[in-house]
């Protein structure tokens, strides 16, 4: 009698086992599943220009010159804290020559190649655009918050391994996507092509912000990110320029947002 009740309980043990072991692969199945359904939420395909668009949700973060960054620029400061209150969509790359000839039927770009950056893009070129598909040109302030991937530093990684610049860029613009995107999942942010904003370029104030949108009137817009042509000193997440001059013959291009 004890061995039989012995030999149920092994029995009975083994079947718990089995029925733990199933619950945790289900679990971790599920988990998965949940996990790829999220990533999936968090990018979309826009029909009207073929292009993937990134979902960056609602936060805060310190806008400007980032903390030990001896590059800055004095139009980086003061650093200001900056809440952005709407979750938004932003291009996951530059937008490409295939996406823009696709869009608006030409191509400006010196350097060209489906998957290249348009460039040569004058600011209502882009602004253009992105209402055709939609969308609108990110501020300023969404721009540098997709861009700094929630990284405080003047760069989420090696120079190197996430822009194209002067001294890796060979003279010129590369297919988008081929280096380290943030955690965002966004690429070519800090290289390859500046990018026009909707801003009006004017000078930072030292007072929190929320959803700021720049100066209602000026001179020249706001291009954000380092190109192609640029130095490795122009490839920070607080860089920013005018299209006053500065940047090379081809090195302005865009991505669109929208909330």
């Amino acid at each position: 009698m004890g061995a039989r009740h012995l030999h149920a309980c092994m029995t009975q043990a083994r079947l718990w086992l089995l029925i733990v072991a199933i619950l945790i692969a289900v679990l971790a199945w599920w988990g998965a599943e949940l996990s790829r359904v999220a990533a999936q939420e968090r990018t979309k395909v826009n029909p009207g220009d073929g292009l993937t668009y990134v979902w960056i949700s609602p936060g805060s973060f310190r806008m400007g010159c980032s903390p030990a960054d001896s590059e800055c620029a004095e139009d980086e400061k003061p650093a200001h804290a900056v809440t952005i209150t709407k979750g938004f969509w932003i291009g996951q790359t530059p937008v490409t020559q295939a996406g823009y000839g696709k869009v608006v039927g030409a191509n400006p770009s010196t350097y060209h190649g489906a998957q290249l950056p348009v460039e040569e893009v004058t600011w209502d070129d882009a602004k253009s655009y992105c209402d055709r598909v939609q969308m609108r040109l990110p501020t300023e302030a969404e721009w540098e918050f997709a861009a700094r991937g929630s990284a405080t530093g003047s760069r989420y990684g090696p120079a190197n391994r996430i822009a194209w610049y002067s001294d890796n860029a060979q003279s010129m613009t590369h297919e988008v996507a081929q280096k380290q995107p943030n955690a965002y999942g966004v690429y070519d942010m800090l290289g390859n092509v500046r990018e026009w904003v909707a801003d009006w370029y004017g000078p930072y104030g030292a007072a929190p912000a929320v959803d700021p949108k720049g100066p209602s009137t000026g001179q020249y817009r706001v291009g954000r990110g380092g190109s192609w042509y640029d130095s490795e000193e122009i490839a920070r997440a607080s860089s920013r320029s005018t299209n006053g001059g500065g940047c090379g013959p081809a090195c302005h291009g865009f991505r669109c947002a929208a909330n």
